[in-house]
């Protein structure tokens, strides 16, 4: 099946889509010998090119769909490369597989992270509009009222647009410190933390437990991977509406 030439260089591993365009646009990129210009199509057969050099297009090609989950340790940061040197999760996956994350968690945040060798399929489970619930157990210090629950669950105004909890139910602990599970349905930035923090708490702890139907094992220590069974993956493809 032909694809457009910056998802071809992309899902090979050489740059995001967005730098491939740049490159394309700039004249350094050629395919079967000629200039490739925006719009251009190949398949991993052809020839491409950049700045004069062949690169290989079948390097990550696989044609079975695969899906791991790691259990994140919170002080990695979900960036393939990090400018402080902070350790970070791609270098806790297997190799021999471009691995695409499917949302994140900050650098102070454990549990449930999706990496799939499907890109298609990382970009429509992220998306908004396939609305898949993320639930999280987060530990909140001060004293939640129910007109506090109320108001995270009809919504609050952040700074890039209205936000809300989907659910929100108590999960234990005395004190200060109680434990909440909540669900959303979308994955912004620090979202989770900062519906909390909009009405003055702090959350000490937060681990993401499930993604749609997949959660998180109960026997998967931290910073190991697990396979999804072919079911499961293909349970997920038809959840977005995608063939196996």
């Amino acid at each position: 099946m032909s694809e457009r030439i910056q998802k071809l260089i992309a899902n090979a591993g050489y740059g995001s889509r967005r730098w491939a365009e740049r490159l394309i646009d700039q004249g350094r990129v050629t395919i079967n010998n000629k200039e490739a210009r925006l719009g251009d199509k190949g398949t991993i057969t052809d020839q491409v090119g950049i700045d004069g050099r062949l690169i290989d297009l079948k390097r990550y090609h696989e044609d079975e769909t695969k899906v791991i989950i790691l259990n994140k340790q919170a002080g990695y940061v979900c960036s393939a490369k990090d400018e402080e040197g902070r350790k970070s999760v791609f270098d806790l996956l297997p190799e021999n597989t471009r691995w695409v994350m499917v949302g994140r968690l900050d650098i102070n945040s454990a549990g449930l992270l999706l990496f799939t060798n499907n890109g298609d399929l990382a970009n429509k489970l992220m998306h908004p509009s396939s609305e898949i619930d993320r639930e999280y157990a987060v530990r909140v210090l001060g004293k939640v009222e129910s007109e506090h629950i109320e108001q995270l669950t009809e919504g609050i105004e952040l700074e890039d647009g209205f936000a809300k909890f989907h659910r929100v139910t108590q999960g234990g602990g005395e004190g200060a410190n109680r434990w909440y599970k909540v669900v959303l349905r979308e994955g912004r930035k620090r979202e989770v933390r900062r519906l909390w923090e909009a009405l003055d708490f702090k959350v000490s702890r937060l681990i993401r437990v499930r993604f749609g139907d997949i959660r998180l094992p109960d026997d998967l220590r931290a910073n190991r991977v697990e396979h999804l069974k072919p079911k499961q993956v293909e349970a997920l493809l038809k959840l977005v509406k995608l063939s196996s």
